[in-house]
């Protein structure tokens, strides 16, 4: 392992080179007997339509229906730590306060939508990843890379969109329940269709467990408490279509999260989180090459807890109105044309956070087709009332070098608006900080032919004025005296992901492996909660109604602070997982986590799970 990690860290100066490579280690008789023509799989949230998946420019992942049903995982959390390029932090168990880092960005540096639909928190930045419940999830994309031209502030490393159910064919009912260890329940059902036009799915379920104590002893406010969760939720997505071309829709996703934490010996810390997303929508063929679509969406992130120390609310209210248009032009290019107003709205027990702010926002795309060339540019205006205006771009070029095996190359530039914290707190926030700026450059070789991928990608990128709690403050030092969040820092986000999947008759092996350096320029030092390299390798067995899996989930060292004197070791995890259709629509599903019971940190302090079992009973068809 020692070795190939050298290897590959030597190559990481020459990225291209190192691309290569990997791609000439395919056989030529895969190469010579690769399908001319891929499975037309769709991605909609690089360029915000439907697009054929082997046109697409960007580097991203999708997780299907039939991955997370098979799978057997509890929570989204846990599913997302298996996918490449992605890290998670979680102080305790599921239900706990959780974050997800993308490409070496923080949690703050990604957007998370929803149907569409944006979600977050305004002062702590970045989603609230506990709250949204696996359940109700129909489809997972992952956009690797800044994608501010399309959705403005804070996509710095990414856009991870979270898809509901949609509604098609007859009336197919669904109903799943659940237990594991923990005292874990988990309880399902819903129920989708289509019938002349109309299209409908909902669903509804239960999540509770006893859980384990969040921290571990000598820890602040460690109490050796059970530290459980129940949540509760419901979405659903409704369609009429009035004409062919034309149609209307309503998309709502409610989840109501209870949990405990650990913040005080004697006390039993709790917390109730709201998340909510609504969404109606009116899409319209105008013209033989035009189409017209409107939305008008809400969002909610409200946080509640109850501690010793007192009460404190957290709730943050996103209102978005966006006119997208879609014109092909020259009989295969796409042009888009974007107009958006963003307005958020906070209310707190902190006082000095109170207020609002709204972004007006304009944007262009230009997709081209021709032949073997594919490219794509962009440009975005954002004008923000609180921090003013931010100009972003992306140019991006691709070749197909056979029908199966293609490369890419892009460069983009983003941003990440200052939260209300970094703005507003008191003795924390500077309320003339500035956006966080990035630019981004990246080489990638992608193979696909219907049955094996591979990919390798190298990135690099840059960011300015980064926000940092810094412990002198350098200026209003009188109301700060021990730091403040301030525009100082620089950091460059470099590395290589690696990705592959490989059927090998009955079997499948997959793996990835990311090779990164997450550095703050400013410091020198890593930073912190991100490794140096991490990455997943899995084997499933299938024949018949049987899916049988097993995975290692790897990390290096990280450091818990960013003067990197704590230092959380490096983990392995064993997993396995089955799925048995027993009848027509039926079938059982298991996962047994961390089979050999591994002690590890993703937060210092704070405990993880340990060897763990769930089972359940599905009816349903996929």
């Amino acid at each position: 392992m020692s070795s190939s990690v050298s290897l590959a860290a030597q190559a990481a100066g020459k990225p291209l080179v190192m691309a290569l490579a990997i791609c000439s280690a395919f056989s030529a008789s895969s190469l010579a007997t690769a399908q001319e023509k891929q499975l037309e799989s769709v991605v909609v949230t690089v360029s915000r339509m439907p697009k054929i998946a082997t046109e697409v420019l960007s580097d991203y992942a999708i997780i299907t229906s039939d991955d997370i049903a098979k799978s057997g995982h509890k929570s989204l959390v846990d599913l997302l730590q298996r996918q490449r390029g992605l890290e998670v932090v979680r102080n305790g168990g599921p239900g706990a306060s959780s974050s997800v880092f993308l490409r070496g960005t923080d949690n703050k540096q990604n957007i998370v939508l929803i149907d569409g639909v944006r979600v977050g928190s305004s002062t702590s930045g970045g989603a609230t990843w506990s709250s949204i419940p696996l359940s109700q999830i129909d489809r997972v994309e992952i956009v690797y890379g800044p994608a501010s031209t399309m959705y403005g502030a804070d996509a710095v490393g990414g856009v991870i969109q979270i898809f509901t159910k949609q509604g098609d064919g007859p009336p197919a009912p669904t109903v799943s329940a659940g237990f594991g260890s923990h005292n874990t329940y988990k309880l399902e059902a819903g129920v989708s269709g289509s019938h002349e036009g109309f299209r409908y799915a909902l669903r509804a379920s239960h999540d509770e467990s006893d859980g384990f104590s969040a921290t571990k002893p000598g820890a602040f406010g460690f109490n050796p408490d059970r530290d459980g969760f129940d949540n509760d939720s419901v979405s659903g997505q409704l369609g009429l279509q009035l004409a062919k071309g034309h149609d209307i829709g309503l998309t709502f996703l409610h989840s109501d999260l209870k949990n405990r934490f650990d913040n005080s010996a004697t006390f039993d810390d709790r917390s109730s989180t709201k998340l909510a997303s609504y969404g109606v929508y009116s899409k319209n063929q105008i013209l033989p090459n035009w189409t017209s679509q409107v939305q008008v969406s809400q969002s909610q992130d409200r946080v509640v807890s109850n501690m010793r120390s007192g009460r404190t609310l957290f709730d943050t209210t996103q209102t978005h109105v966006s006119w997208q248009n879609n014109f092909t032009v020259f009989g295969t290019d796409i042009l888009q044309l974007i107009a958006e107003h963003r307005r958020e709205e906070v209310d707190s027990t902190t006082r000095e956070l109170i207020g609002a702010r709204t972004t007006e926002s304009l944007a262009a795309a230009y997709q081209l087709k021709r032949g073997a060339h594919l490219a794509a540019a962009g440009i975005r205006y954002d004008d923000n009332s609180q921090f003013g205006s931010k100009t972003t771009g992306n140019l991006s070029y691709g070749y197909r070098l056979t029908g199966a095996l293609r490369a890419s190359a892009s460069v983009a530039t983003s941003f990440r608006a200052p939260t209300f914290n970094d703005l507003y707190f008191p003795g924390f926030g500077i309320a003339s900080n500035r956006p966080e700026k990035g630019r981004n450059a990246e080489i990638g070789l992608y193979y696909d032919n219907g049955k094996s991928q591979y990919s390798a990608v190298y990135y690099r990128n840059r960011l300015s004025d980064m926000l940092v709690n810094t412990t002198v403050c350098p200026i209003e030092q009188a109301t700060h005296p021990f730091g403040c969040a301030y525009n100082v820092n620089k950091a460059l986000l470099t590395g290589l992901s690696f990705n592959a999947a490989v059927p090998l008759g009955d079997f499948k092996l997959r793996g990835a492996f990311d090779l990164q350096d997450p550095k703050d320029e400013t410091t020198g030092r890593q930073l912190a909660r991100r490794s140096k390299k991490h990455g997943t390798l899995g084997l499933e067995y299938g024949l018949g109604k049987l899916t049988t899996g097993s995975e290692v989930v790897f990390s290096g060292h990280r450091f818990d602070d960013t003067n990197n004197r704590n230092r959380l070791g490096g983990y392995g995890l064993v997993n396995l997982y089955a799925h048995y259709d027993f009848a027509p629509g039926w079938s059982v599903f298991g996962r047994w986590e961390n089979v050999f019971d591994k002690e590890y940190e993703l937060a210092r302090t704070y405990n993880t799970v340990g060897s763990s079992v769930f089972v359940g009973i599905r009816y349903g068809i996929r």
